[in-house]
């Protein structure tokens, strides 16, 4: 017979306890004023401390700094207990007490990690609620649906929380193709599969959602259990706390649990207690899987008639609590079918129990017509009550100004012509001509002076046409926008950069089948190469915008100090200043242009130099490799930050972020500010067709070389040949460095590197390549003494 597994911390709970858990893990200070990106992203003890909790404010921001680098162990917080750390192995048969090994242990006090996790949220401001459950996705854990607060008895909907996740999947119907759909998940419609429980209940619910989840060859722990590390301590805060989780088929019909994609939902607690979140499941799941051990045949919450889910009841014959009558009773005023009442009998083991619940499963996602969006969800949460998290005045305020100018956009191409009008042919040309007045390399025959003169009177004529354009509506919208002051400006950034992804997901998924289906066909070479350069041009993000910025910041330095356009553009470097402060990226190298925007660079970073002290230190940290091998990846990973990575383009270019340091390392690092600088790949096959992409790479590995105090050569898997040729480029940028008298540092990174053996087996590589790269360094000297002498 299977023991009852009560839930511990039924029932309702108060202010008191939610302020007496703060107070243990630290948190107490954040419940009102709430904890900013800013302050997670700061680089302290804590963060680059991989000890375990040694006090109890220490767990939550163990969790934390673990979710952050995307550890799927960030729950497993180590709880020691008093009688494994006194236990002595040398006593003696005489000393041996039989009876301590069926007494408790004396645990130290630890925490539920859902807990943890609701206390996290609810002291967490939006974009770390956001980045939070982005992480959690990324773990593959449930993320909160519905957090519940003791200190108002009120839930909150997280969907502003949920926008920045997106999935790809692969239906059915795409698996022949090798096609996949990309989605943000709030946005996709999808049946609901809800989990409730009624009392006591001898089936551990969450244990059994995992195992329906899981496949037999691979288990995960998507949602936590009470047999899990800490999952047996008494849950304090987090009952009424509703998660969810998404199923989404990879094509593979071997893989695949569902063939179909679907949402599953959990409601932790007894059911009873918490009649908002069941109604808020019931009205927008497709079933409800209802598990008991006792269940009342009059139960008011099963049988109200607004209910519009089907309902399911799951029960453990073998627990004590068991009534068959009961169900029977239920189950015929509910018009209950045998399909729907699932018990696990004396004959059925775990396994099997499993999969007749996949059955059910299976059978009600297949076959539901009823499919809703978690942003739908929002219309049914408050007309129960329900606050949504997305409803505050700061985020619809920045919401509606960047609708305002992302509903504008028909045609991406069209739209940067018409509204980005700085940057395109003009910008290019501007690009060759300052470009060619650094090297001086079609002068001829002609003066040096007269020729450097020429260039700089067509340069000053581009700078006119600029500035001879008015500023387009997107433009002074764009700048109002994120002139405003506090939390407004943060949302109205995240959501032009949601709209503009969401756009150049439809728009490159269009071109990306157009090209598929034109290769396929062996279509006109032309069809081919005009689709491939529209992909090349279709992106459209916040860069842009900037780019935009910048550009009318530098054109605007031509026109006369007196002019009232050039007095009013003079705020613009402050303004980028303050958001590279907030923690939003600056672009260094225009990824279209492949140029540094000088001026506007140097003014962004002088009013930066204005905001901080002026005798603060920075350590510069840059990241080169190929494209695609994870160089932005490996950068949120390491510093928890948020470089784009992969919302249908690849990073074009050079970002910076900028990071503070805390006090108490300040010494230890010997800087104030940690600065990360994001690259576009080298050896990009969209480059590659061009006579110059060498000369691209060079300047680039160069230009981040010659910024950072450390390079990190980002190396996927253990491709020797890979390794020569970045090293190749990385050799020639050194070689520069040592003329100008700087000692960067270079630190290489293999990932994926799987196998055991790889260290031991690839000795022999490591050596050949350790002497191609004195041949390297030795042939590039020499190349370099080769062009010298001919300048000369």
């Amino acid at each position: 017979m299977e023991n009852e597994l009560a839930e511990d911390g039924e029932g309702k709970l108060d202010g008191t306890d939610l302020k007496k858990l703060l107070e243990d893990l630290g948190l107490k200070s954040f419940y009102r004023k709430k904890l900013s990106l800013s302050k997670i992203l700061e680089i302290n003890e804590k963060t680059i401390n991989d000890d375990p909790p040694k006090s109890k404010s220490d767990y939550s921001w163990y969790f934390l700094k673990k979710l952050i680098m995307v550890n799927v162990t960030a729950r497993k917080i180590k709880c020691p207990s008093a009688s494994e750390s006194d236990c002595d192995d040398t006593l003696s048969p005489d000393e041996f007490n039989f009876d301590d090994l069926f007494a408790s242990p004396n645990k130290a006090e630890t925490f539920n990690p859902l807990d943890i996790i609701t206390a996290l949220f609810l002291c967490s401001d939006g974009f770390v609620q956001q980045e939070l459950a982005l992480k959690m996705s990324l773990c593959q854990f449930s993320v909160p649906l519905l957090l519940p607060n003791c200190d108002t008895e009120q839930c909150t909907q997280m969907l502003w929380a949920m926008r920045d996740i997106v999935k790809k999947y692969r239906p059915p119907d795409l698996s022949e193709s090798k096609g996949f759909i990309e989605e943000r998940l709030v946005l996709s419609e999808l049946p609901m599969v809800s989990f409730v429980r009624f009392g006591e209940c001898s089936l551990s619910k969450s244990e059994i959602l995992n195992k329906l989840l899981s496949n037999s060859e691979q288990y995960h722990d998507t949602f936590v259990h009470h047999n899990m590390e800490c999952g047996d301590s008494p849950r304090r805060i987090s009952n009424g706390l509703t998660e969810i989780t998404w199923y989404l088929p990879c094509g593979n019909k071997n893989m695949d649990i569902f063939s179909e994609p679907v949402a599953i939902a959990n409601l932790r607690g007894d059911t009873a207690s918490y009649e908002t979140q069941f109604s808020f499941l019931c009205q927008t799941s497709a079933a409800v899987f209802v598990f008991f051990g006792q269940l009342d045949s009059e139960c008011k919450l099963l049988t109200k008639k607004t209910h519009k889910a089907q309902i399911f009841l799951v029960g453990n014959q073998q627990s004590k609590n068991f009534r068959g009558d009961s169900v029977k009773k239920l189950a015929a005023s509910l018009a209950l079918t045998r399909n729907n009442i699932l018990i696990k009998t004396k004959q059925t083991n775990d396994a099997d129990f499993i999969k007749q619940l996949r059955k059910r499963v299976s059978d009600v996602v297949n076959n539901s017509q009823k499919k809703i969006s978690v942003e739908k969800m929002a219309d049914i949460a408050q007309e129960l009550g329900i606050i949504v998290d997305e409803n505050s005045p700061e985020c619809q305020a920045g919401k509606m100004k960047a609708d305002a100018i992302t509903a504008q956009i028909q045609d991406t191409l069209k739209y940067k012509e018409d509204q980005l009008r700085l940057q395109g042919q003009i910008w290019k040309e501007l690009t060759c001509l300052e470009k060619e007045e650094f090297r001086l390399r079609k002068v001829g025959s002609e003066n040096i002076e007269n020729y450097k003169c020429k260039l700089q009177t067509e340069r000053e004529k581009l700078r006119k046409k600029q500035n001879n354009y008015a500023m387009s509506p997107a433009m002074t919208c764009f700048i109002d926008a994120i002139s405003s002051q506090g939390i407004e400006r943060c949302y109205f950034l995240k959501w032009m950069q949601l709209n503009l992804d969401n756009l150049s997901q439809i728009k490159l998924s269009g071109l990306r089948e157009l090209y598929k289906k034109k290769s396929k066909d062996f279509g006109n070479k032309e069809e081919i190469k005009d689709i491939d350069s529209q992909l090349s041009s279709s992106s459209l993000g916040t860069e842009h915008f900037f780019r935009e910025m910048g550009q009318i910041y530098e054109a605007s330095l031509f026109l006369p100090e007196t002019d009232p356009s050039c007095q009013q553009l003079q705020h613009l470097p402050k303004l980028c200043a303050q958001l590279l402060l907030d923690g939003f990226p600056l672009e260094l190298v225009d990824g279209d242009a492949s140029n540094i925007p000088l001026r506007w660079v140097s003014g962004v970073l002088s009013q930066l130099n204005d905001l901080v002290s002026t005798k603060n230190k920075i350590l510069v940290v840059t990241v080169l490799g190929v494209q695609s091998t994870g160089k932005s990846t490996l950068l949120n990973t390491m510093f928890g930050v948020q470089f784009a990575v992969s919302s249908g383009r690849c990073t074009r270019g050079a970002f910076m972020l900028l990071i503070k340091v805390n006090e108490d390392l300040k010494k230890v690092l010997n800087c104030d500010f940690v600065v990360i600088i994001d690259t576009e790949g080298l050896k990009s096959p969209e480059l590659a067709q061009l006579d110059n992409s060498y000369e691209h790479d060079n300047e680039l590995a160069t230009l981040v070389v010659g910024l950072s105090d450390i390079t990190i050569i980002n190396i996927a898997m253990e491709n020797s040949v890979e390794m020569k040729d970045i090293l190749q480029i990385v050799v020639h940028a050194f070689l520069r460095m040592k003329e100008v008298g700087k000692k960067p540092k270079c630190q290489f990174v293999h990932q994926n590197v799987s196998d055991v053996s790889a260290h031991e087996k690839n000795l022999r590589d490591r050596k050949l390549l350790l002497e191609q790269l004195n041949e390297m360094t030795q042939a590039a000297a020499k190349w370099k003494r080769k062009r010298r002498t001919r300048a000369s």
